[in-house]
């Protein structure tokens, strides 16, 4: 059972990949955001609380096991990060870089509330927490931009 647990929790051999965050918000994470599109945002929303659930209690168990503190090994707070990064937002490829770049960018440079929250939240409420908040920043750039300059992500107006 702890060896399914961490296989799910690593995505398979994506939490083992050299930049595995990376690497599975490109491998798993833009193809999700591109179903995801495709659905009411009461859906994106209910999902992505599921999805936040699923990786607190994943990352939760998964680091007891490991015996770490937000293990690169185990991928799904970053799936939670990108997630929230691209709610209510259409499927362009002008707007996958630009959300991918970003929320990456700002996952790694932990502006506050992100590092207040990685360093004091308890075990996995702090692994993803900061992975929330890199997400709803980028979400919050990005639906500002398609309001301001829709066509640099793609969007034609009507």
């Amino acid at each position: 059972m702890q060896r399914c647990l961490l296989a799910i929790g690593s995505i398979g051999p994506l939490g083992y990949f050299p930049a595995s965050g990376t690497a599975t918000v490109a491998i798993v994470g833009i193809p999700l955001f591109w179903w995801e599109s495709k659905q009411t945002l009461v859906v994106q929303l209910l999902l992505a609380a599921a999805l936040t659930v699923i990786a607190l209690l994943l990352h939760g168990e998964g680091d007891r096991l490991l015996g770490e503190k937000d293990s690169r090994k185990l991928v799904w707070d970053e799936l939670v990060g990108f997630w929230i990064a691209v709610l209510g937002a259409p499927f362009t490829w002008q707007l996958v870089v630009v959300a991918f770049l970003l929320e990456r960018g700002l996952d790694i440079l932990k502006f506050p509330p992100a590092g207040w929250i990685e360093r004091r939240c308890p075990g996995a409420w702090g692994v993803v927490g900061d992975d929330m908040v890199a997400g709803l920043y980028t979400c919050a750039v990005l639906h500002a931009a398609l309001r301001v300059w829709p066509a640099a992500l793609g969007i034609t107006p009507s």
